[in-house]
């Protein structure tokens, strides 16, 4: 794939059929008969929204706005010729109408661009932007594997240079405080191309990670990277022995303890801890430590009867051990690491679709061998380029990973819910690309689900061994909205998709992201592990995007649903609001569940839906917008504070839709936000990190939320909820 400056790539089908396939706009639905009643909708960054019509309308019991709009769906592509009658007039708003105009024009401006992003192989993809730790890894591997070049590294080097802040530093977010294992990181790359550390760029950086602890105050993670080269001692580093592959299932700390991502990551760096290699450094980094002359100031240690302490104490431990380790096991053991990475690279020759864990098996590989025209690094090497965006001034971004079905499966839901009708070529394109990437493998996930049948979408091009729940059912979501030539293959996967979900619905009644019951609090704790969060315990977003999917299949009143629902309402905050896990913060969170818990039947007049619509109603900014800063995470007294942003403000106004809020204030001036911030191309501007990787640690800036999410609260305000399928219900 070759990304264009945003990532996507012009649709080969986007042209005269764009417009043809829009409806006219609030005429097409009357308004609501009982606008409190339960609707469904969804919400949130790691999730998209609920399911629409299909073949033909599907029951609602939301009233008749709804089943009006699910008839409009399925009416004739040729209604756009008939002009928009007046829509009526509602009471809570004097005159409504130039806004629901406001709203038709910008919701018909927004479809034309999303479609016109369409891949013609039928995919949407935006950039997803992280941090300059990325740009700057890469740089490091390919000194390491002596393959860097000129050009790569003058890209690189001006992107870097573009995101330093004025004192010299680099933040880990938009807007956000310097970070100090960015900051040497990105400092090392400049070096590496060649920055002298006396031009004032980077003697202002220099001069803060000296003031902020120096080297010695990096994570572990960018002390790895350093020790590669001899800046850094192995010795004082976490001792992380490739003996832990042979740990089983049952016992604390085995590998399947952690996170997905982590697994895939800590595996490749047994190998490297163990072998410690250093390559030749080209110049020395005294200008980055406190002192130079004592460059590994001694720490202290934790109280033993402290977690920090008791492990602490074991890492002195596994440091003797490297030392009389019995060299057949220590052999099995790499050996045992080397045939895990290698059976886990994807057929793009990437490691679970993500760049860090593809680093590191590249020179786990590296190191125990294999040579780079190796068919394995050949193709481990080909794929890390894949992860390039070159944008117009000649700078080159490093995606930390690339979400091609998220964006497909939400930007389909978006076209949907705003009015292209079901049988569009474009949602049918997409539909047959989703169903080309459905996995119907096992995958490491089978390890606590050993007699699950699979069944699932990951969130990348190639990631079969690392399916996710969120865009699982995110994808059954958008599978529903359209009507697709092929019902029985449409249906077919769909059952599967849910059937994959539900077994994978952890003890407590709810869901994480890639594993069931990935709980254990002990992987957190290690003195490694101080790179964010490590395990995937189950989260209010997830868990709220397949409430809300399985509501839409009928399942409702499914105890395994009933279960969801109940943790829901017990995870919900004091103040009125959810946290979010994959999305920033309470503000996603909310905007998750709230039509989650309306689309399963739960009523508008819950406590729980009235005291997430006073929160939200009572964090709206004065521009009528949403915004959350990144900050929440460590402070949650600042939960729902910051800038508006257009995905924020959507996913806020996705909420309150769904309970019933349609003709109130807070809606129209959130609306009015969405048409007044909108460029007349159709796009919007979001130079704010929404996107959650690790919470606060790792923050990510998906480009196409931008895009999908107001057009969803848009199209719902204009149309209405989704209409839930009949059945349990």
């Amino acid at each position: 794939m070759t990304a264009t400056t945003d990532g996507s790539a012009e649709s080969a089908a986007a042209g005269s059929d764009t417009d043809a396939g829009l409806r006219p706009g609030p005429a097409a639905a009357e308004p609501p008969a009982d606008a409190g009643a339960p609707a469904g909708a969804p919400a949130g960054p790691h999730g998209g929204g609920p399911a629409g019509p299909a073949a033909e309308p599907r029951p609602h019991d939301g009233g008749g706005r709804a089943r009006a709009a699910a008839a409009a769906r399925a009416g004739s592509r040729d209604a756009h010729l008939a002009p928009p009658a007046p829509p009526e007039p509602r009471g809570a708003t004097p005159d409504p109408r130039p806004l629901e105009r406001g709203a038709q024009e910008a919701a018909a401006r927004a479809t034309r661009h999303l479609l016109a992003r369409q891949d013609a192989a039928g995919w949407w993809k935006g950039d997803l932007e992280t941090n300059v730790t990325m740009d700057a890894e890469d740089l490091l591997l390919r000194q390491f594997l002596g393959i860097r070049d000129e050009a790569t590294t003058r890209a690189a080097a001006l992107f870097i240079r573009g995101e330093q802040q004025d004192d010299g530093t680099w933040s880990t977010f938009h807007g956000g405080p310097p970070d100090l294992s960015a900051t040497i990181e990105a400092y090392v790359a400049l070096r590496l191309a060649g920055d002298a550390p006396d031009s004032p760029h980077m003697a202002r950086a220099s001069a803060w990670i000296r003031a902020h602890g120096g080297i010695a105050a990096a994570r572990v993670f960018t002390r790895i990277w350093l020790a590669l080269f001899g800046w850094w001692s192995w010795d004082h580093l976490p001792e992380l022995p490739p003996e832990l592959l042979f740990l089983p299932p049952w016992v604390p700390l085995n590998i399947y303890d952690f996170g997905c991502w982590a697994r895939q990551t800590i595996v490749p760096l047994t190998v490297v801890s163990a072998l410690r290699p250093v390559r030749p450094a080209l110049f020395a980094l005294d200008e980055l430590h406190t002192d130079a002359r004592n460059p590994h100031p001694a720490r202290r240690l934790a109280p033993l009867t402290s977690w920090d302490g008791a492990f602490q104490r074991m890492d002195r431990v596994l440091h003797v051990y490297r030392r009389h380790a019995p060299r057949r096991l220590r052999k099995a053991a790499m050996t045992a690491a080397g045939r895990w990475i290698v059976e886990r690279q994807e057929n793009d020759g990437c490691w679970g679709g993500i760049q860090p864990p593809a680093v590191y098996s590249v020179i786990a590989l590296h190191l125990l061998g294999y040579d780079l025209k190796h068919p394995v690094m050949r193709a481990g090497l080909e794929s890390l380029d894949r992860f390039a965006v070159w944008r117009e001034d000649g700078a080159r971004m490093v995606e930390a990973c690339q979400s091609p079905v998220w964006d497909t499966c939400l930007a389909t839901i978006a076209l949907a819910d705003a009015g292209l009708p079901p049988d569009h070529p474009a949602l049918v394109k997409a539909a047959d690309w989703m169903l080309g990437e459905e996995i119907v493998r096992s995958g490491d996930w089978a390890v606590r689900r050993p007699g699950l049948a699979p069944g699932g979408w990951a969130f990348e091009f190639h990631n079969d061994t690392y399916p996710d729940i969120d865009d699982t059912a995110e994808v059954v979501l958008a599978l529903r909205r359209v009507r697709h030539p092929d019902r029985a293959r449409i249906e077919g996967a769909i059952a599967r998709g849910v059937s994959w979900n539900l077994g994978m619905q952890s003890k407590n009644g709810a869901w994480g992201a890639f594993d069931a019951d990935n709980t254990s609090p002990l992987p957190n704790k290690l003195p490694f592990c101080d790179f964010g969060e490590v395990i995937d315990p189950p989260s209010a977003d997830v868990t709220a995007h397949v409430v809300e999917m399985l509501a839409f299949e009928g399942r409702a009143g499914d105890p395994r649903t009933r279960r969801g629902i109940e943790w829901l309402l017990a995870e919900q905050e004091p103040e009125g609001g959810w946290f979010g896990r994959w999305g920033t913060n309470y503000v996603y969170g909310t905007g998750s569940v709230v039509p989650a818990l309306t689309a399963a039947g739960v009523p508008t007049g819950h406590p729980a839906v009235r005291r997430a619509v006073r929160w939200l109603e009572s964090v709206q900014n004065e521009d009528g917008g949403w915004g959350e800063d990144q900050r929440s995470y460590q402070d949650a007294t600042l939960a729902g504070k910051g800038a508006s942003t257009p995905s924020q403000t959507a996913w806020a106004l996705m909420a309150l839709l769904s309970a019933g809020e349609r003709d109130g204030e807070a809606v129209a001036r959130g609306i009015a936000h969405l048409v007044g911030t909108q460029h007349e191309d159709g796009s919007w501007d979001e130079p704010y990190f929404t996107g959650t990787g690790f919470p606060w640690d790792f923050s990510i800036n998906y480009h196409l939320y931008r895009q999908v999410f107001p057009l969803t609260a848009l199209g719902r305000y204009l149309y209405g909820e989704p209409s839930v399928r009949g059945g349990e219900a």
